[in-house]
């Protein structure tokens, strides 16, 4: 198998208001909703990188699809990077996340490897680290 991971899909629980957090408060651009028109196929698409897409799909419509019994809402069990050109950037993406309505469960700070990070949760608990790490610094 090759590693070709084109898609990233978090699972929400209100589709709606998880549109409107990336959107309209991390500023992430989408067409908005389509597929509306088929059960189970409302969905949210943003374009995070050239080959890497970001979806959002209803937990509902998840547990139709693959045949899995819902379980609730989704936990911790992965985190999903943001690396940033600058201490001052995780501060402001730290910002704008809070001001979207996101929750920082670790402000921006020093790690012990010698970057800065911090962690926001989503509306619907999706972990988000903001880190500049001069190792892995964006290319734009």
């Amino acid at each position: 198998m090759k590693a070709r991971i084109s898609v990233l899909t978090l699972c929400v629980d209100d589709l709606e208001r998880a549109l409107r957090f990336y959107r309209d408060g991390l500023g992430l651009a989408t067409l908005g909703i389509i597929g509306q028109e088929f059960k189970h196929g409302a969905v949210a698409f943003f374009d995070l990188q050239p080959g890497l897409k970001l979806a959002l799909w209803p937990r509902e419509s998840l547990a139709h699809d693959s045949g899995i019994a819902r379980r609730g809402s989704a936990s911790p069990d992965f985190t999903i990077g943001h690396n940033v050109r600058s201490e001052a950037e995780v501060l402001a993406t730290m910002a704008q996340a809070e001001a979207a309505g996101a929750t920082i469960v670790k402000p921006a700070q020093k790690t012990f490897w010698g970057g800065f990070a911090g962690y926001f949760q989503d509306l619907d608990g999706h972990l988000w680290e903001v880190v500049y790490n001069q190792a892995f610094l964006p290319e734009d």
